[in-house]
């Protein structure tokens, strides 16, 4: 399929790029052209699309997310993380089925189109009815290995890794984690570590959220998460850390030396007052960050727009300097650092070669006028109601408030309805 967008501000989000104007072609899943086109002969096009001077970027890329915890969304709230996960999580997941998860995953990926979101770094159960989910709506989706003492064997995180790295569907890959310090043994850290050895793979996991986190490791360690992990051999092939709230100067130079990313999720760690992570001091010390939202318990909003502002606004009065986290900063991380830290680097800006994965972003909303700066309306102002267009692998998904995909979104909402009734009445 051939698809040229036109008449339209282009933002590539290449290394000091500037919006510039000019058009985007598209051959299937790929972009072949951006700028001012140098062909003169007429081509034939399967899809035009009139930009009328809005802005078309690369896609937000969610770093760290729950999909499927869509049916728990205003469910437990206002409790603290622990309690909130073993008395009201766990429980209503154990009831969980394959089916439950393809159409909460299905209800979530809704949420992440009409956020701009083009992909996302899933960490849940049932990856095969996930994976169900974002192939039959067209969607990308980097599953994160979430084994831990509750489920899951190293040799069935070797088979997925396998699995879904065979490329057999373009929108689905798979890296290695594992939940969490606390709820994982040694043995099943030891085993990540060595099919980490045995195929040069980055780790990912959940890591330093909290306060009692870190002072329980100690207690069992002698040492902080990062840097008792590390001492397992996690991270000799580089990963990430979802959260990375309560930090020690030794974790911080662990996650320099072994080059690890950092997902913040800020509205998560909010709302169950985790902290706030201390993003301008890994940027002081080049360490990269991408943006997560986590899952739609914790947040409970699939929202990027709303994790853009917190990120910076929060480092503005944490550090209590103004000018802590500038906006392109801020937009680097949703996009190109999100992309890099999920192992999508062909997604990560609009350039020829790259994957068309991209937004079209309305500047004639009230939020975003004046034009005085639109990447820094993006950040400070912009919001769900200016993503005109959401497309992932040449494909539109998401215009004009509509949806385009393999079920209605009327199905979808009755589908998720009817999971959270079962499960709510099993829970009486």
């Amino acid at each position: 399929m051939n698809t040229r967008i036109y008449n339209v501000r282009i933002l590539t989000m290449e290394e000091g790029g500037k919006i510039t104007e000019g058009e985007v072609w598209i051959e299937d899943d790929t972009i072949v052209c951006v700028g001012q086109p140098k062909e003169t002969a007429k081509r034939k096009w399967d899809l035009e699309i009139d930009g009328k001077q809005n802005l078309l970027m690369p896609g937000f890329k969610n770093a760290h997310t729950h999909s499927a915890m869509t049916f728990l969304r205003s469910y437990a709230d206002d409790m603290k993380l622990n309690e909130w996960l073993h008395t009201r999580v766990f429980p209503a997941e154990a009831k969980l089925t394959g089916e439950d998860v393809y159409w909460l995953t299905k209800l979530a990926i809704l949420e992440y189109l009409t956020s701009g979101i083009t992909s996302i770094f899933d960490m849940y159960m049932y990856r095969k009815d996930g994976a169900r989910a974002a192939i039959d709506t067209g969607f990308r989706n980097v599953f994160c290995e979430s084994i831990n003492d509750f489920g899951g064997t190293v040799e069935e995180v070797e088979e997925d890794y396998l699995t879904y790295n065979k490329d057999k569907s373009k929108l689905i890959s798979y890296q290695l984690g594992f939940h969490a310090e606390y709820t994982t043994s040694r043995e099943k850290m030891e085993g990540i570590a060595a099919l980490s050895k045995k195929y040069a793979a980055p780790v990912y996991v959940h890591c330093s959220e909290t306060k009692q986190e870190v002072e329980d490791c100690k207690k069992r360690t002698g040492m902080t998460p990062p840097v008792y992990m590390d001492t397992l051999g996690l991270f000799e092939h580089g990963g990430g850390l979802f959260h990375g709230v309560h930090m020690e100067e030794a974790d911080f130079e662990v996650v320099k030396k072994k080059g690890l990313y950092i997902v913040t999720n800020p509205a998560s760690n909010l709302k169950l007052a985790s902290g706030i992570a201390p993003v301008k001091k890994y940027l002081n010390m080049g360490i990269p960050i991408a943006i997560g939202t986590d899952g739609p318990a914790s947040n409970n909003c699939l929202d990027m727009f709303r994790e853009m502002f917190l990120v910076t606004g929060l480092q503005k009065v944490l550090y209590d300097d103004p000018e802590a986290v500038p906006a392109m900063e801020v937009l680097k991380m949703a996009t190109v650092n999100g992309a890099h830290a999920m192992g999508l680097a062909e997604c990560d800006t609009l350039h020829v070669g790259k994957k068309a994965d991209l937004i079209l972003i309305d500047l004639e909303q009230p939020n975003m006028q004046p034009l005085h700066h639109i990447e820094k309306n993006l950040v400070y102002s912009g919001s769900k109601q200016n993503v005109k267009m959401t497309m992932i692998a040449g494909k539109v998904l998401y215009q004009n408030g509509e949806f385009y995909l393999d079920s209605s979104k009327e199905e979808i909402y009755k589908e998720a309805e009817k999971t959270v009734r079962r499960i709510l009445k099993e829970q009486e």
